[in-house]
């Protein structure tokens, strides 16, 4: 069998960090891999606890990574900023 075979071809998932403004104008930090899934589930009120009493959210940007992995380091890393440097790291004006 070949590797074009359909069934056994490697789905390329990309994962991105991304950053939402809350309502009350607050920073949110997440990973995904269906990102617009990801913030219709942070309106809808079924999101991170952090959001759920702070909608609705819009998303202000994202960064694709290659893995999960890489994601979750991202994630970890930009948490850690403060307002401007994660505005910034998101090539974001306000």
């Amino acid at each position: 069998m070949s590797s074009d075979h359909p069934t056994l071809a490697c789905k390329r998932v990309i994962w991105v960090v991304y950053l939402l403004q809350c309502s009350d104008g607050t920073l949110y930090t997440g990973i995904t891999n269906n990102l617009q899934r990801r913030v219709d589930t942070h309106n809808a009120g079924k999101g991170a606890k952090y959001t759920r009493c702070r909608l609705p959210v819009v998303l202000l940007g994202y960064v694709e990574v290659s893995n999960k992995s890489k994601a979750l380091s991202m994630e970890h890393r930009v948490k850690k900023l403060r307002r401007k440097a994660k505005l910034d790291f998101f090539n974001i004006v306000e």
